[in-house]
C-alpha cells in the first residue's frame, strides 16, 4: 500500500463515540445520505478508500468491490453479512469483519416485545384508547393469547434463538427449535428444549419464532405452504431477515384469521413493506430496530471501528466473517503508514 494517511469511508453516523477516536487515527469521511444507499453510491465513495465501515443495508457487491482498488477492509456494523460479497472480497485479499455476540441480549429483547404486543394486541389498544374508543372494561376486550403451557418454537438456535429460549421458560413455556445441529443434552436440559424437524414444529408451535440467517437455502423458508401448516391461531415472529418469509402468503393468512397474529422487525424487500400489511391490525410492524439498544449500538460502532483499524495496521481483526476465520486477508495487506 502507498505510503500515505488511511482513507476511510463510514457509509452512516455511528452512536457514540467510535467514529471520533477513528478519525483521530485515519483520514475519516462520514457521509449522511438520504433514503437508500445504491451501488453507484458506494463505488463512488470507495473508489479511493482503504476502509469501509458499512451497515447491512449497503450493497457491497461484486461489482462494487471491483471499482474499489484500495480497499482493504469492509467492516460491516452488523451480526449479518449477506449485503457483502465475502467470497469476491476474499478473492480480492480484503477483509471482512461483522460485530457478532453483542446483539444478543438485545435483539431476543425485541423478539419478546413483538410477541408480547402481538399476543395481547398492545398496539391495537393504544391505538384504541388514543382514539377516544375506551369506554370500559369489557369481559371480551382484546382477548389474546395466554403463554403459559403454549409452544414456542424456534428456528435457529444461536445465540439469539437461545436467549429467546431462557425467556420463554420465564412464561412457562415449551421450547422446541430446528435447526441443522442438535444443541448438546446439557444446554437442552437447560433450555427446556427438544429439537423436531421443521415441519413439525411449524405445525405444534403457538408461536413461531425466526432467527436463522439469511442464505439461499433459507430464503423464502415460510412460504405459503409453511405458513398454511401452521397451527391454526399461531403466530409468526421475525426478527431475523425479512426475505425467510413470503409477506403476500402471511398477509392472506392473517386476513383469513388462520393466524392470529404476527410481529415483524424486518421485510421482504426492506426499506419497502408489503402495502396489505400496512392495514391489518393483527401484525406489529418494527423499522428493524432489533439490536437498537442504546448500548449495544455504541459497542457495535466500537467493534467495527477497532476491527477496520487493526486490519490497516496489518493485526489480525477480532471479528473476521466465520467465511474467512480460517484464512488471513488481511495479512496480504501491507500497513498503513500512518495508521
Amino acid at each position: 500500500m502507498a505510503n500515505h494517511r488511511c482513507h476511510v469511508v463510514a457509509t452512516s453516523p455511528l452512536p457514540g463515540d467510535a467514529l471520533e477516536g477513528l478519525g483521530k487515527k485515519v483520514s475519516l469521511e462520514v457521509k449522511r445520505p438520504e433514503g437508500a444507499v445504491s451501488e453507484a453510491m458506494l463505488k463512488e465513495w470507495f473508489a479511493e478508500a482503504d476502509g469501509a465501515l458499512t451497515l447491512l443495508s449497503d450493497p457491497v457487491t461484486a461489482d462494487v468491490i471491483r471499482s474499489c482498488p484500495h480497499l482493504r477492509v469492509i467492516a460491516n456494523y452488523a451480526v449479518g453479512y449477506n449485503n457483502v460479497d465475502v467470497e469476491f472480497a476474499t478473492d480480492r485479499d480484503i477483509t471482512v469483519t461483522h460485530t457478532p455476540d453483542v446483539l444478543t441480549e438485545a435483539t431476543a429483547d425485541l423478539a419478546w416485545a413483538l410477541i408480547l404486543a402481538a399476543a395481547r394486541h398492545v398496539v391495537e389498544g393504544d391505538r384504541l384508547v388514543r382514539e377516544g374508543r375506551f369506554h370500559g372494561w369489557a369481559p371480551d376486550l382484546l382477548l389474546g393469547m395466554d403463554f403459559k403451557e403454549k409452544t414456542i418454537g424456534i428456528v435457529g438456535m444461536g445465540r439469539i434463538g437461545r436467549a429467546v429460549a431462557r425467556r420463554a421458560a420465564g412464561f412457562g413455556m415449551h421450547t422446541l427449535y430446528a435447526q441443522r445441529h442438535r444443541l448438546s443434552a446439557s444446554t437442552e436440559a437447560a433450555l427446556n428444549a427438544r429439537r423436531v424437524t421443521l415441519d413439525e414444529l411449524i405445525q405444534s408451535a403457538d408461536v413461531v419464532s425466526l432467527h436463522c440467517p439469511l442464505t439461499e437455502e433459507t430464503r423464502g423458508l415460510m412460504d405459503a405452504r409453511r405458513i398454511a401448516a401452521m397451527k391454526p391461531g399461531a403466530m409468526l415472529i421475525n426478527t431475523g431477515r425479512g426475505p425467510l418469509v413470503d409477506e403476500a402468503a402471511l398477509v392472506e393468512a392473517l386476513k383469513e384469521g388462520r393466524l392470529s397474529g404476527a410481529g415483524l422487525d424486518v421485510y421482504e424487500k426492506e426499506p419497502e413493506v408489503h402495502p396489505g400489511l400496512i392495514g391489518l391490525s393483527n401484525v406489529v410492524l418494527l423499522p428493524h430496530i432489533g439490536s437498537s439498544g442504546r448500548e449495544t449500538r455504541e459497542i457495535m460502532a466500537r467493534m467495527a471501528a477497532s476491527d477496520l483499524l487493526a486490519v490497516l495496521e496489518g493485526k489480525r481483526p477480532a471479528h473476521p466473517v466465520p467465511e474467512q476465520a480460517g484464512d488471513a486477508p488481511w495479512s496480504q495487506a501491507a500497513k498503513c503508514h500512518e495508521c
